[in-house]
């Protein structure tokens, strides 16, 4: 999918989520206004930390979706697919970013870890929290791969 195409298609998941606006979209988000027209213009290659940002608060894809649809996870669907590139995250991957994202969600499940301003997160904002921080470690976990598994190793 090229820029434009990616546009349209991040604008169309912006008004079935509700937000009338780019702007409402970003200040719910996080993700600044101009980024957010750039990517709607076609203009922009969106970053995955702002595909993960802002998946969250489109109903009709999540991070993957949209990372996949910007290229940036070519064929992870498939991963059993012998065609699969050596950095796909596996099966034992997944099971490992599950452990590392329990463990994790554990370690912050004192009032005063998960607060915003001294004040405790409510359970929504808890719940996109450990979606934005499985998908960061999912991200992190490819990159990884990529840049260390020797080259006699790869595909």
């Amino acid at each position: 999918m090229n820029l434009k195409e990616f546009g349209i298609y991040f604008a169309k998941l912006r008004e079935e989520s509700g937000f009338r606006s780019q702007r409402e979209l970003a200040v719910k988000s996080g993700v600044s206004h101009s980024t957010i027209n750039r990517i709607e213009s076609g203009t922009h290659k969106v970053t995955p930390e702002n595909l993960i940002a802002l998946a969250p608060f489109l109903k009709n894809a999540d991070s993957d979706d949209l990372m996949r649809a910007m290229g940036y996870l070519e064929g992870q669907e498939n991963i059993s697919n012998s065609d699969s590139k050596y950095y796909e995250i596996s099966d034992k991957d997944k099971k490992d970013i599950g452990k590392d994202l329990d463990r994790i969600l554990a370690d912050l499940e004192s009032n005063e870890a998960l607060a915003f301003n001294g004040e405790p997160m409510d359970e929504e904002t808890k719940r996109l929290f450990a979606i934005s921080l499985e998908n960061s470690l999912r991200l992190a976990r490819e990159v990884s791969k990529q840049k260390f598994t020797p080259k006699k190793y790869r595909d």
